[in-house]
């Protein structure tokens, strides 16, 4: 079993022997089993979590054990760590720790997954959900993805979404954006500044005095024009293309629902090949099937989750409820078209029992594709605060509920990414 990793003051990480590492769901600490534990996926990063005390395990009775002093500088402060994992991974447990007060500050919204150290290597308590390489960090030099970019933008000069896009890449290092700049796979196409829901760990729009999103928004709408110059290149050039509506760098495309409906058809009338993909929340069924009739291809929908007062608490939806997501899905389906839920992962809260339970009802009733197993990027604590969820609830195991919703889901797909449908 790896051993505790901790950080001092300065930030620097050691381990700790004496203890082995623990993870957490819904505040509860255990330790992690071995069948749970992967080697650190290359491209993932470790964060030190300010104001955290970092919990580990008895190494001979498993007991949980809160580290509050630095065993090789008593008297200095010490902070717990936690690992963000590469893309096309999945959490199992998030970090031990226990906050210190209320002082402690809003952790950033990144996901925070258990880590520890082991035989000269990290350990971390999650699995890889996706096979497809796409934003595998072995795929890309950071020096062609510059020269690419530099060299697109300067033959765009009059298109904002592409010069939007550059700064996606250039300055938030966002792979959809990446890729899109080196020819490949998914391109993004952000349509919409303004959102229909105020989610609480919205990446691109938070309140003053909270947490700072993690990218900044569109500002604009672009013209069905430059939609389609974007999309009809990549489309025709690119291995297994896809373009997709709603970017983590906007609101909710279906609010330009006009404008993407244009867009789309200027788009088929030039090309019929590759994926268009719209991710959405899903709270506009009329306007997501006009959208299907117009050529969209695949509709990934956004869940924390599926039941209704926990959806609710997190998105905060303005003039609909959670009744309008599933008739999109509906709709979707009734046109023919393929369905993902974009499913937010947070250990403890997914697979606590009645959750499992809604989502086996939903993906039958409603004949759901594939679900896209994606951590939630999120301050754990606050976000269960804002769930008010049942800290007895008992959850069964993130590979438990995998497991169980591959056996009474047999034709569920699963994975990371929006499918190339070709």
């Amino acid at each position: 079993m790896p051993s505790l990793v901790f950080a001092d003051r300065e930030g620097n990480i050691t381990d700790f022997p004496d203890l082995t590492m623990a993870g957490m769901a819904n505040r509860q600490y255990r330790q992690p089993n071995l069948d749970e534990l992967i080697p650190l996926p290359d491209g993932s990063e470790i964060f030190v979590l300010p104001g955290r005390l970092p919990v580990g395990c008895d190494s001979k009775t498993g007991e949980p054990f809160l580290l509050d002093d630095n065993p090789f500088e008593p008297g200095n402060a010490i902070q717990a760590v936690a690992a963000f994992m590469a893309p096309a991974h999945t959490a199992l447990l998030t970090s031990a720790y226990q906050t210190k007060d209320a002082s402690s500050p809003t952790l950033p919204l990144f996901a925070y997954c258990a880590v520890g150290w082991y035989d000269g290597k990290f350990w971390v308590t999650g699995f890889r959900s996706d096979n497809d390489v796409r934003q595998d960090r072995n795929q890309y030099s950071q020096n062609t993805v510059v020269k690419k970019t530099k060299k697109m933008l300067d033959t765009h000069l009059d298109n904002r979404l592409i010069q939007h896009l550059g700064k996606c890449c250039l300055t938030y290092g966002c792979p959809a954006a990446r890729n899109y700049f080196l020819g490949r796979w998914e391109a993004p196409i952000p349509t919409s500044p303004h959102c229909n829901a105020r989610c609480v760990g919205c990446i691109s729009l938070q309140p003053s005095g909270c947490c700072p999103s993690t990218q900044e928004r569109l500002q604009f709408v672009p013209s069905p024009k430059e939609i389609s110059q974007l999309a009809v290149a990549h489309l025709e050039s690119a291995p297994r293309p896809i373009v997709s509506f709603g970017q983590g760098c906007e609101g909710e495309p279906l609010l330009q629902a006009d404008t993407i409906e244009h867009a789309i058809t200027r788009i088929r009338k030039q090309t019929t090949r590759g994926t268009i993909n719209l991710n959405s929340n899903s709270s506009l069924p009329d306007s997501v099937a006009k959208l299907a009739k117009a050529g969209l291809d695949s509709l990934r929908v956004s869940l924390n989750s599926v039941q209704p007062h926990y959806y609710e608490r997190y998105y905060r939806p303005k003039n609909y409820s959670f009744d309008d997501v599933k008739q999109s899905i509906r709709e979707m389906k009734k046109a023919g078209k393929f369905v993902s839920l974009n499913y937010f992962i947070l250990p403890g809260v997914t697979d606590s029992e009645p959750e499992f339970d809604a989502l086996v009802d939903l993906c039958s009733s409603l004949k759901v594709d594939l679900i896209q197993l994606r951590n939630l990027n999120m301050d754990p604590e606050w976000y269960l605060n804002v769930l008010e969820f049942d800290e007895n609830a008992k959850p069964i195991g993130v590979l438990n509920w995998y497991k169980k919703l591959q056996k009474q889901l047999p034709k569920l797909q699963f994975g990371y990414y929006n499918p190339f449908l070709g």
